[in-house]
């Protein structure tokens, strides 16, 4: 539940060090004074520095992730978009701890050591920030450089919420136990990908997707995943509408160019989804719509309109055997008849017969929406137990909703874990914990032990990377947050 704060002062920081801690790669500031208020906004103050002290004051791969185009540095009265809680302030003048400080934060040794010179030590505050909801306008009294480091007064008292966090518990624990003790961070190698991949001039959006994975490993992200399509794979919502074409909506567009583009976009389909396309059998004159070889053979038709030709499961038939090597590989080959409507008494009798399966458009673009979302959870071998003869539509319903049922319990189980782990205030758990709290909670299905281990070992592996798996002393697993499973 959310809670309110009266706040009275701001912080001025840094532009830059105010970027690190929005990015959540840094949980402390720099302030003049050792003590501090309870809560306050934060509020970022212009540098008249030039770029060679920023390269001198902040460490490469920090510096390397700013875009100036969008940063709070290009403006010159920024607004003020985070406050923060006070946790704690030490103090640092000693240089093996300047070292690791440098680790942790953006700051560089030598950055650190000039402040050193000039004060013989500085101010580390730990601060918990938290996103406005609405950005804070600043003055330019309040901006001017000489300010940083100190607390302002603001004209009114403003009233916040802690709705938004930059860092959820777990991770702003890790982040300050690892200040406590002073310990360098755990993948230095995944800060230098996340820098390589900002200096790209042309960012794509698997290099999107995979920065974000590497923020949410080193815990500067909030475990959501990017929820955005790769504009390339835009067909995926288009299938339905291609295959359930009208002359009306297609203008003047012929029925050969319409079928075109549906056969196209099944086949881009069935790719997608890990069949091999065999390009030799192409469709047109003569030729099947579909030939897939790999994982099994699959063969089909496709049909854009307003309903699926009766001839189409004899035409699948006689273009089949004639195709395919031998009638034992034509016998044991999925069949596939993929159009709109429903189909006829007379063609759903034919397909039955033939062993064909018959589904509509809307279906097929369920299924590539569903692995789009969720990599590598259609099985198309389980997904071949149901393609019933005859209309299939039905079976592959409960198909794709079997799918989300094990997704659904993945994602609670994860949920329940992360829960757990920030209540009681640790790291990681041994598997008899986090199963005795799975079944207190009284979680539908029910699980062993064994069961359940199985789902955690499938939910760390590095493909999936929702949890995390180490050893312990004795060599038995434990299990640690990484991110959601959103369904």
């Amino acid at each position: 539940m959310s809670k309110t704060f009266l706040i009275s002062k701001a912080l001025c920081v840094p532009v830059h060090d105010l970027e690190a801690l929005i990015q959540g790669r840094t949980i402390v500031a720099i302030p003049k004074a050792f003590r501090c208020a309870p809560c306050f906004l934060l509020c970022p103050v212009l540098s008249t520095e030039n770029s060679l002290y920023a390269k001198r004051f902040y460490r490469q791969e920090f510096l390397s992730t700013l875009n100036p185009e969008k940063s709070l540095f290009k403006d010159l009265t920024p607004p003020i978009t985070a406050w923060a809680k006070f946790k704690e302030c030490k103090i640092y003048s000693e240089k093996e701890d300047l070292k690791i400080l440098s680790k942790i934060t953006v700051w560089t040794v030598e950055g650190l050591q000039s402040i050193v010179d000039e004060s013989h030590r500085f101010f580390l505050a730990s601060l918990r920030v938290y996103r406005l909801n609405q950005s804070i306008e600043t003055q330019p009294s309040w901006v001017s450089p000489d300010r940083n480091g100190r607390f302002i007064q603001l004209p009114k008292s403003l009233s916040v919420d802690d709705i938004s966090p930059v860092l959820d518990d777990q991770e702003f624990t890790r982040q300050y136990q690892r200040l406590e003790q002073l310990e360098p961070p755990p993948h230095p190698e995944l800060e230098k990908l996340d820098a390589a991949l900002a200096m790209h001039t042309k960012p794509t959006f698997a290099g999107a997707v995979l920065r974000h994975e590497a923020r949410t490993l080193l815990g500067w992200n909030s475990h959501k995943p990017i929820n955005r399509l790769d504009p390339s794979l835009a067909w995926i919502n288009e299938i339905s509408a291609l295959g359930n074409r009208t002359l009306e909506e297609d203008g003047n567009k012929s029925n050969y160019q319409a079928g075109t583009d549906f056969e196209i976009a099944v086949r881009a389909s069935l790719q997608y989804l890990g069949f091999k396309i065999e390009l030799a059998h192409k469709g047109g004159a003569g030729g099947l719509d579909l030939a897939c070889s790999k994982p099994y053979t699959l063969i089909g038709e496709c049909k854009a309109g307003k309903k699926i030709p009766n001839d189409t499961a004899v035409q699948l038939l006689n273009l089949g055997t004639l195709k395919l090597a031998d009638k034992e590989t034509y016998r044991n080959a999925a069949k596939l008849i993929i159009g709109p409507g429903t189909p006829t008494s007379q063609l759903d009798k034919a397909a039955k017969v033939h062993g064909m399966s018959i589904i509509n458009p809307r279906t097929l673009e369920n299924l590539v929406q569903l692995h789009h979302k969720y990599p590598g959870s259609v099985d198309l071998f389980q997904l071949k137990e149901y393609l019933a003869d005859g209309r299939a539509d039905d079976e592959i319903d409960k198909y794709i909703q079997k799918v989300r049922s094990k997704l659904e319990l993945r994602s609670s189980i994860v949920s329940q874990i992360r829960h757990y782990l920030e209540d009681a205030k640790v790291d990681d758990a041994n598997v008899d914990s986090l199963h005795a709290v799975y079944i207190v909670s009284k979680h539908t299905p029910s699980l062993s032990r064994q069961e359940y281990y199985e789902i955690l070992i499938e939910l760390s592996s590095p493909l999936a990377g929702y949890l995390g798996r180490k050893k312990d002393r004795d060599g038995k697993d434990r299990f640690y947050f990484i991110r959601e499973l959103e369904i």
